[in-house]
């Protein structure tokens, strides 16, 4: 486990066998542990192991602290709650009935994963409803010997949260603050069906006024300097915005528009990063997702 502050730490889940593609955050105390974004199943046994390796048990987790529902995020949360009932899982009102019943939404992943869906995210088992503390944005929680402040995220997903740990200022912002691997290259995650520009960018104004100190994202780790994060995080979102714009108004079927999307992002990510690990990006968000969340958005706008 790699030490964010003292009783602050985030683990590399390797996910499909990269790194630095998803990390959960830690929270440790005497009083218990919180995880924030505990990951697929696919990857709970290296979430486990890690953890056992830092002399800490599932017994010790009394929290769990979602950003949003999504399967890289939140998957592994009932097959953790099965092996300990104690946990509490946080979760925006818009998310906790699929955290509860997720039948409607793995039928919404494997419309778009199909087969791949056992492979890239293992199961998904339900959270009981006794376990789900339900989140709207403003709430304070004392979790894990801190204190949090919770604000509500979306233009990702519609049921996205963010949380601030007050002592450090340390934001874990999910993937309303993009994906930002070690290169620091930004890369907005835009994959259907909740996508909303206008909505994001005002999320990320009201991550701006809790004026944090370093921001941690899912996809990947902790980043200083987040007023220049968040710059060029909105930079990119109107760039992949106005790309997915202009290849609507083109001839051409979806399918030819997401490919030529996907091959304008993997040119653009060479020139920024010559050695970048295109296959890494891909896990940590499809090009051929963005563009269809994007066209999503653009022909449900007025």
């Amino acid at each position: 486990m790699k030490p964010l502050a003292p009783g602050l730490g985030y683990v590399d889940l390797q996910f499909l066998g990269f790194p630095h593609v998803i990390a959960t955050a830690v929270l440790s105390h005497a009083g218990g542990v919180a995880l924030v974004d505990p990951g697929p199943s696919s990857t709970w046994p290296t979430l486990k192991k890690t953890l056992a390796d830092a002399g800490l048990g599932i017994g010790d987790v009394r929290t769990i602290l979602l950003t949003h529902i999504h399967l890289d995020h939140a998957g592994a949360t009932g097959t953790i709650v099965g092996e300990n009932p104690a946990i509490e899982v946080c979760v925006h009102e818009r998310g906790a009935p699929h955290m509860i019943a997720p039948e409607k939404l793995l039928a919404s992943a494997t419309r778009l994963y199909g087969a791949d869906m056992d492979r890239l995210w293992g199961r998904f088992d339900p959270v009981p409803s006794r376990n789900i503390r339900v989140l709207s944005g403003g709430e304070q929680l004392d979790v894990a010997g801190r204190r949090l402040e919770v604000a509500y995220t979306p233009g990702h997903a519609s049921h996205h949260v963010s949380y601030l740990d007050r002592d450090t200022r340390l934001a874990f912002v999910g993937d309303t603050g993009g994906i930002r691997r070690p290169d620091g290259y930004i890369i907005p995650p835009t994959p259907p069906p909740d996508i909303d520009l206008e909505v994001w960018r005002d999320s990320i104004a009201r991550l701006r006024a809790w004026k944090p100190a370093d921001v941690f994202v899912t996809h990947f780790g902790p980043w200083r300097e987040p007023d220049a994060h968040f710059d060029a995080l909105l930079t990119a979102l109107a760039h992949v915005g106005d790309v997915v714009r202009a290849s609507l108004e083109e001839p051409g079927s979806d399918e030819a528009h997401a490919r030529a999307f996907q091959e304008q992002m993997e040119r653009e990510l060479v020139r920024a990063v010559p050695d970048a690990n295109r296959p890494s990006y891909e896990a940590a968000g499809r090009f051929d997702l963005s563009w269809a969340g994007l066209a999503r958005y653009w022909r449900k706008k007025p």
